[in-house]
């Protein structure tokens, strides 16, 4: 299992980070490894100290 560091990211927000090799594998890298194009992801907190991520294919403006 591998562990990532919560991060304050400004006064409001903190974050993680998602590994580049399961980001290439759900195909959000280009071939230099930078994120290709533009992603959303949506994020619900499930229970305590769980939460879910995912992908949202298309925004409605």
């Amino acid at each position: 299992m591998a562990l990532n560091k919560l991060r304050k990211l400004d006064q409001n927000s903190a974050g993680v980070t998602l590994p580049k090799d399961d980001l290439r594998l759900e195909g959000l890298l280009d071939e230099d490894g930078e994120i290709d194009g533009e992603h959303h992801i949506h994020i619900r907190h499930v229970d305590d100290g769980q939460w879910s991520l995912e992908l949202v294919e298309e925004i409605d403006a």
